[in-house]
C-alpha cells in the first residue's frame, strides 16, 4: 500500500475558502508568496528579483502581513498569481505553474497515474480553511482520502472552548481524521510563545481524547533567531506535550527544515547529534519528504539526501517515518512518481524492502489506522 501523508485539496486564491471573502483570502496568499523561498521573477523578462526590487514585495516591519496595496492578485489566462507594482508584473513559482486551484477529482487523477492507493488532505490558512468542504473531499473519495481538520492556532489560548467546540465537531460530526497544529500562526497573531502553555492546556486536554492523530507543522520557537535551534527547541517542546498525552499519535510533517541544516557549502547536509534527541523515548513519528524543501537545489533523484534519509531510519526508525510530498506544490521540482522513485527505485542500497514499505504506507496505514487491503 502507498499512502501520501501531505496532499492538498484547495479552492483558487480569490475565492473565500473559509475566508470571510475572496478578497480575505487572498491576503494570506500574498504574505505567503512574499515570505515564501522561491526567487520572484518579473514577467515581462523574466529576470531574477533581487536586493531593492524584490523587497518591494516583501513584508516591513510596519506591514509584517504584507497587506499594503501591491496589486496581488490571481491572473486567470496565466493560471498563476501576481503582483503588479509600478506598471510592472511580478510572480513567483510558489504554486507550480497552471495550478490556482487543486480539487480532489485533480489529486485522485495524479494519485491514479503516480499509483499511490491513499493520501491524507492537509490544511493551511492560505489555501483553504472550511471543514465542510475537507468533508465533502472525504466523501467524494472515501476509499481513497482522509483529511484533517483546519482550526485558528491564534484562538486556541484566547477562546478554548469555542475552537474546541470547532475541532470536536470537524471530527466527530464531520468525519475528518487528523488535527493539524501550526504553532507560527499563533505566534504571528497573538501573543503565545510556546504551544505548551497554561493558556493551550485546556485544548489539549480535550482534543486529545478524541482518538486522532496530531500533526504540527514547526517552525522555529519565537527569540531564537537561529533557525536550526529554534526548530529544535519545539521539537523539544513537542516531546514534552507528547509525555504528556502518551495515548495520542503525533508526527511532524515535512521533516526537518533542511534548508537550516545544509553544510557551510550547501552541497550536502550537516547532521547534529543533537537533533534526533527528541525521537529518544518518545513516540513521535515524522514525515520524510525532500524534493519539496531542497529540489530547487539538489537535482532528481536527490543523492544528495540518501545520507539524511539512512540517518533518520537509524535514529528514528522506518516505524516512525511516513512519506508526504506536499502535493502539488511538489510539482516545482519533480513528477508524483519521481517522488515516489528516488526512495523506491535508488534507497534500496542502503534500505531494505521492509524499510521501504513501512515509509511508503505500511507506517502511514497503521498511524492514520487505515483499512487493510
Amino acid at each position: 500500500m502507498i499512502v501520501d501523508t501531505h496532499a492538498y485539496c484547495f479552492r483558487p486564491p480569490d475565492h473565500p475558502a473559509g475566508h470571510a471573502t475572496g478578497k480575505a483570502h487572498l491576503a494570506t496568499w500574498q504574505w505567503g508568496y512574499a515570505v515564501h523561498h522561491q526567487p520572484a521573477i518579473r514577467t515581462r523578462d523574466h529576470a531574477t528579483m533581487h536586493g531593492p526590487d524584490r523587497a518591494l514585495l516583501a513584508p516591513t516591519p510596519e506591514d509584517p502581513w504584507n497587506r499594503a496595496n501591491r496589486d496581488f492578485h490571481v491572473d486567470h489566462v496565466t493560471r498563476r498569481l501576481v503582483w503588479t507594482v509600478d506598471g510592472e508584473e511580478y510572480t513567483k513559482h510558489y504554486l507550480p505553474p497552471n495550478t490556482i486551484e487543486f480539487t480532489p477529482g485533480m489529486l485522485i487523477a495524479e494519485m491514479d497515474y503516480a499509483g499511490i492507493d491513499w493520501a491524507l488532505n492537509h490544511v493551511d490558512m492560505s489555501l483553504d480553511r472550511d471543514n465542510d468542504f475537507f468533508a465533502e473531499c472525504v466523501r467524494a473519495y472515501p476509499n481513497r482520502l482522509r483529511s484533517m481538520a483546519s482550526i485558528d492556532e491564534w484562538r486556541i489560548s484566547v477562546e478554548p472552548d469555542a475552537v474546541i467546540r470547532e475541532v470536536t465537531d470537524a471530527i466527530n460530526v464531520k468525519g475528518l481524521d487528523a488535527i493539524k497544529i501550526m504553532p507560527e500562526y499563533a505566534y504571528k497573531m497573538s501573543s503565545d510563545r510556546t504551544f505548551d502553555g497554561p493558556t493551550w492546556r485546556p485544548f489539549w486536554d480535550a482534543v486529545t481524547t478524541l482518538g486522532v492523530p496530531i500533526f504540527f507543522s514547526l517552525g522555529a520557537t519565537p527569540g531564537i533567531s537561529d533557525a536550526r535551534a529554534g526548530f529544535l527547541n519545539e521539537l523539544a517542546t513537542l516531546k514534552r506535550l507528547s509525555s504528556r498525552y502518551p495515548d495520542t499519535k503525533v508526527s511532524v510533517t515535512h521533516g526537518f527544515p533542511w534548508r537550516a541544516f545544509l553544510n557551510a557549502d550547501r552541497t550536502g547536509f550537516d547532521l547534529p547529534p543533537e537533533m534526533w534527541e527528541p525521537f529518544k523515548d518518545s513516540g513521535i513519528h515524522m514525515e520524510v519528504s525532500f524534493p519539496i524543501r531542497i529540489g530547487d537545489l539538489f537535482d532528481y533523484p536527490y543523492r544528495e539526501c540518501w545520507p539524511v534519509l539512512e540517518a533518520m531510519v537509524e535514529h528514528i526508525g522506518a516505524h516512525r517515518l511516513m512519506w508526504g510530498t506536499d502535493m502539488p506544490f511538489q510539482n516545482r521540482f519533480c513528477t508524483y512518481r519521481q517522488s515516489r522513485d528516488y526512495i523506491e527505485n535508488y534507497a534500496p542500497a542502503f534500505l531494505s524492502a521492509g524499510q521501504i514499505a513501512a515509509i511508503m504506507g505500511g507506517t502511514a496505514a497503521r498511524f492514520l489506522n487505515l483499512p487493510k487491503g
